[in-house]
């Protein structure tokens, strides 16, 4: 598969996807948007993979939406290069529907993907990461910066909202009154402030950034059981919206009582008495659970 906004790099075990218009500064647009969503699809189906790393190409990670054209960027009818985008059906009031296909933001078609992600994501934000730049680092797992890296919800000084699901994720990851701090203002940030708040783990030196964030992602691929991997993300990150404990308490059973009975669990208890590194052979693609998925498909209405 060939990617004209990305580079696709698998080396024993750890895909680095990389946003590759550096001379637009990783710009993002609706051809970024579906070969970013390409290549989740590509490296969940792919058990050769076994951790993630997202980054930018240059001195950014991603300076938001390409605003190439101009004042009509985010509105759809208006956009001669999104001929889709002006079949919005229109109510008996003469209003949009706007529970209609044509409406979804792609940033959120992006983020909604992540999440469903099966392997571990891990966002290496290498310079200014501003609007969907920003909300697209939310639904990864672990956020790394570099000491030159800049962030932004500029939202409101752009005369929109919040998109890419971002009112969701981001009170989860760094608290109601920051979220709305950082929206309301619409203000750039640095990565200091950003490992503050809590949208970040670490700061890293720039030639220092990639090399930590492999680590990391190499930590997982060579001592994490696969498919534990992929139910524990779906689990902690699905249990952020649960309503009541059960619901974690119920999963979290399945879970265990079904992982109890494969080879992984014989193979990981006996790697650790018998002091060697385990080889975990249950595959995502072939070994997950009957009960998942354990949630209903939401649909956009």
């Amino acid at each position: 598969m060939r990617f004209d906004t990305l580079l696709y790099d698998l080396d024993d075990g750890i895909l680095t996807i990389t946003l590759n218009r550096p001379d637009k500064l990783n710009a993002f647009t609706p051809t970024m948007m579906n070969e970013l969503i390409a290549a989740f699809d590509r490296a969940d189906a792919d058990d050769a993979v076994r951790a993630i790393i997202v980054t930018g190409a240059g001195r950014a990670f991603c300076a938001g939406a390409d605003l190439s054209a101009g004042a009509s960027t985010f509105d759809y009818a208006a956009r001669g290069d999104r001929p889709e985008k002006r079949s919005t059906p229109l109510l008996a009031n003469g209003e949009p529907d706007l529970s209609h296909e044509s409406v979804r933001d792609g940033g959120g078609r992006l983020t909604l993907r992540i999440y469903e992600c099966l392997k571990p994501v891990i966002a290496a934000i290498n310079g200014p990461a501003v609007g969907i730049g920003a909300t697209m680092q939310l639904p990864m797992d672990i956020r790394l910066a570099s000491s030159a890296a800049r962030f932004g919800f500029v939202f409101a000084r752009r005369g929109i909202t919040p998109e890419a699901c971002s009112s969701w994720f981001l009170p989860r990851l760094v608290g109601i009154g920051q979220a709305l701090e950082w929206t309301y203002t619409g203000r750039v940030f640095p990565a200091e402030e950003a490992l503050a708040g809590g949208l970040v783990s670490a700061v890293h030196a720039p030639d220092a950034l990639l090399p930590a964030a492999r680590a990391l992602a190499r930590e997982i691929a060579d001592n994490a059981a696969p498919v534990s991997v992929a139910l524990t993300r779906q689990m902690i990150w699905r249990m952020a919206g649960a309503d009541h404990p059960m619901e974690a308490h119920k999963i979290d059973s399945r879970a265990i009582y079904m992982r109890g009975r494969m080879a992984d669990a014989r193979e990981g208890i006996g790697a650790f008495l018998e002091k060697r590194p385990a080889r975990f052979t249950d595959r995502v693609s072939a070994d997950m659970p009957a009960f998942f998925p354990w949630w209903a498909e939401r649909r956009y209405e």
